[in-house]
């Protein structure tokens, strides 16, 4: 307990020193095998597109009919079989509420259906739930819509990564904008990746998660670049740190500041996908929550293990930097060998005789438990004196 706090305490005052940029190696290689396991899953696993992408048909109830009210629940059920009993296969997403009081009503979306299919479907709920079929409303919602949103996505996002990318270079430079880009690249990869692996469906509020994870972790990305600059302003004219332990000295400063920020972000999307989604089955949230979950979790480590030491190895490709760090390692060298022969210096010039001579050899004084050599004074044995006994 007592190491923790203590560990605690030095990571809140930024003097942990954990060694993070310097084990890259090991960062690089763990972010490229959870790459190829999410790219491995777009290719066997696949995404299961919603009825906004894929296209299906959607079906609309009135929640009140003739003075009954009728509950989500009974909708959704009456709806998912009648489309099973002409379609047993078929998705049926949950039944959502639109509109409040006399107006309110809910909609269900199910696969594509023909025509006859879902003139059947929509008898079949009016038989069920007790409603006239013309208070029934049916569409077919065509897939182009979800292609739009797609479309328009992408553009967000390639707008979006221009804009970044060039208030990275005007505010730092090339370089810190290239791994801030590459840990964005990561944070998507790897949370689609989960995405695949769970099997959840994409729908607008996926594409809406995504977008919004992008702006998280370059933020979190932004302040540790920015300390990184401070610490490593004018490092070339004399520093006695490298680049790269320069950038871990920021890395440990901010490290408290991240985990933080990333704790306080992460309670309440965690809340609404464990609670809202898992516990209360609000369906309908578990798509954004697990899309905001997990990219801002992998956002704030990739801010930390990856884009850092990613802006090390560029810096240390840097001719500058490669003989700033060349120099200050000889010097380290230099300064090491001074002390080992100083020391090896030291130890000659205080050697004394007795350091030469054995300690009892040739002296007068006695061995401890040597008799003693001189002549007894008063004569007599041992240590009774001469006299006469009375």
């Amino acid at each position: 307990m007592a190491n923790s706090s203590s560990l605690a305490n030095r990571l809140y005052r930024g003097e942990a020193n954990i060694n993070i940029v310097g084990r890259r190696k090991m960062w690089f290689t763990i972010a490229g095998v959870l790459v190829l396991i999410a790219i491995g899953s777009f290719f066997i696993r696949t995404f299961h597109l919603g009825i906004e992408f894929a296209g299906g048909s959607e079906f609309s109830v009135p929640a009140q009919v003739a003075g009954k009210t009728i509950t989500q629940d009974a909708v959704y059920d009456a709806v998912r079989t009648a489309v099973h009993a002409v379609e047993p296969n078929a998705q049926v997403n949950a039944a959502q509420q639109v509109g409040a009081g006399a107006e309110a009503n809910f909609k269900v979306r199910s696969a594509a259906l023909t025509a006859t299919e879902m003139s059947d479907v929509k008898q079949a709920i009016a038989t069920d739930l007790g409603v006239a079929e013309s208070d029934i409303s049916d569409q077919q919602v065509s897939s182009a819509w979800g292609g739009a949103v797609i479309n328009k996505a992408l553009l967000g996002l390639a707008i979006f990564l221009v804009l970044v990318t060039a208030y990275l270079v005007v505010s730092f430079e090339w370089r810190m904008a290239a791994a801030a880009l590459a840990s964005l690249v990561l944070d998507l990869l790897i949370t689609a990746g989960v995405y695949s692996l769970v099997g959840f469906e994409v729908t607008p509020y996926t594409v809406i998660g995504f977008l919004t994870i992008l702006g998280y972790a370059l933020y979190d990305v932004v302040v540790v670049f920015d300390k990184v600059r401070e610490n490593t302003r004018g490092i070339t004219a004399g520093s006695t740190r490298t680049y790269a332990e320069a950038t871990n000295l920021a890395v440990n400063q901010t490290l408290m500041r991240s985990l933080n920020t990333g704790l306080v972000a992460l309670l309440p999307v965690g809340g609404v996908l464990f609670i809202g989604a898992g516990l209360l089955g609000a369906g309908t949230l578990k798509d954004l929550g697990l899309v905001l979950f997990v990219g801002m979790g992998v956002g704030v480590i990739s801010s930390i293990v990856f884009a850092a030491p990613v802006l090390s190895y560029l810096k240390d490709q840097e001719p500058k930097i490669k003989s700033h760090n060349a120099r200050v390692l000889a010097r380290r060298a230099q300064r090491s060998d001074d002390v080992a022969a100083g020391g090896e210096r030291t130890r000659s010039g205080n050697r004394t005789a007795s350091d030469e001579v054995p300690a009892f050899a040739g002296g007068t004084t006695p061995r401890p438990g040597a008799r003693p050599v001189a002549k007894r004074q008063g004569g007599g044995a041992g240590n009774r004196p001469g006299g006469k006994r009375r």
